[in-house]
């Protein structure tokens, strides 16, 4: 096999299937990328058995077709300190040799056709809805979701399909992030996507994507790339039950001012208290040392008397920086209660710093 392929390209597909290589054992063939080159096409492929990235590339020089693997990382890692000209790969004796002039450089290969094959989306089921607003959805719910959980099933977000509505859903136990999408569907069902998945799929889909599924996988795929995920197994929590039925006080936020102002107190502590005045907001750090950090919003809250919240500033943050308008609101009931953050479609449920 032997094809020339200009730097920036190669390099930029090399990028993009980092995130699914194998990192801790390079005797694995799943820390190799999979090269096909046949058809005038070249297929691309990683894999660490839980995600995996099929990209496809019309604009390379196939000299001669076959197929090929070849550790992921080391292969960028030359590609990169190789000039912004053409690179040739070429295979000679189960050896890839990568040629720019007179640079040479050569790694080993495993037998590709060893290389773990790839779901299909033959007869699996497909989920029609808006994408861009899916995508959108993912990343407004994305930070609530746990990182490593022994509940394997909170490493993940809920795809929660109904017959009117699909709900995206998030959370570390602390917090709880919804997004409502106006969907209607014949089938209802759930899935729970890993949060790795989530946050490849919000780098490589920005625009129309078909998207497959079944008990095991999830599969999105557009012209350029094959993206699928092994989905999470369990029960998530009910999180209709944690959500609050009503509230006692009801307040317009701005987006800029509040998010100045909790900026401010996250520069000594990141627990801080705020107070909510008939005419003002005061902020304050939640600190046990004699460091302390202040200031105050003049606004119209339209609350009666003195209300005091106590809470871990990075939760309203990750929601205020995913509000699309100019103002959100904050619903409340008591400081030791949980309270809601809410912009349209959007909510996050978070549990207040209880003293």
């Amino acid at each position: 096999m032997k094809i020339h392929v200009s730097k920036p390209l190669i390099e930029s597909i090399l990028i993009n299937v980092q995130a699914f290589l194998e990192k801790k054992d390079a005797s694995q063939i799943t820390s190799h990328v999979y090269i096909e080159a046949l058809n005038d096409v070249v297929n691309v492929k990683a894999t660490d058995g839980e995600i995996g990235l099929l990209t496809t590339s019309k604009n390379i020089i196939i000299e001669e077709e076959g197929i090929f693997t070849a550790n992921g990382k080391k292969l960028l890692d030359i590609i990169r300190i190789l000039k912004d000209e053409e690179i040739t790969l070429e295979i000679i004796e189960n050896t890839l040799h990568i040629k720019q002039n007179k640079s040479k450089f050569k790694l080993p290969t495993f037998n590709a056709q060893n290389f773990p094959s790839f779901p299909l989306i033959e007869n699996k089921p497909q989920i029609t809805i808006d994408s861009i607003n899916l995508i959108k959805g993912f990343k407004k719910v994305s930070t609530s979701i746990d990182n490593n959980n022994p509940k394997f099933e909170l490493n993940g977000a809920l795809l929660d399909i109904k017959s009117q509505q699909t709900k995206l859903v998030g959370t570390d136990t602390r917090r709880l992030a919804i997004v409502s999408l106006e969907t209607p569907s014949d089938k209802e069902f759930s899935l729970i996507i890993p949060k790795k998945a989530i946050l490849e799929i919000q780098k490589l889909f920005i625009d129309k994507i078909n998207i497959h599924y079944d008990e095991t996988n999830l599969i999105i795929q557009n012209e350029n790339y094959y993206f699928f995920t092994r989905l999470l197994n369990g029960n998530y929590p009910d999180y209709k039950r944690i959500i609050p039925s009503e509230h006692k006080m009801a307040i317009t936020l701005p987006k800029k001012e509040m998010l100045e102002a909790i900026k401010t107190i996250t520069t000594i502590s990141t627990e801080i208290k705020i107070n909510f005045n008939p005419q003002s907001i005061l902020f304050n750090s939640l600190t046990a040392d004699n460091v302390d950090a202040k200031t105050e919003l003049q606004i119209e809250t339209g609350v009666n008397e003195t209300f005091e919240l106590n809470l871990n500033s990075r939760y309203m943050l990750d929601f205020i920086s995913q509000v699309e308008s100019h103002e959100f609101q904050l619903l409340l009931n008591e400081p030791t209660l949980p309270f809601v953050l809410k912009d349209k479609e959007f909510i996050t449920v978070i549990m207040p710093i209880i003293a």
